[in-house]
């Protein structure tokens, strides 16, 4: 399972999201001082309602949680837009 799967399967699994996108781009950091350990950077958006009246920080938080030792010893760094769904009026 790749990287990208891995992050995939363990947000889906603990968030339930509507929307999962997940990008590597650690190709644009090739050489960048804190990737030479093999751990690559991620773009997560996601949109869950488990983020429902929370804070950014409380997303973020949870996002990171769901991710585990992923974040130890997959992911050096994460950039996170964490939605929670749009309620229709």
């Amino acid at each position: 399972m790749t990287r990208v799967e891995q992050i995939r399967a363990a947000l889906q699994q603990a968030l339930d999201p509507l929307l999962l996108e997940v990008e590597d781009d650690s190709h644009r950091h090739a050489g960048h001082e804190g990737a030479r350990d093999g751990r690559g950077h991620f773009n997560v958006h996601i949109v869950s309602a488990a983020f429902e009246g929370k804070l950014p920080i409380a997303r973020h938080r949870a996002v990171y949680a769901a991710l585990g030792t992923l974040m130890d010893t997959d992911i050096h760094a994460l950039s996170i837009r964490a939605e929670a769904p749009v309620k229709n009026r």
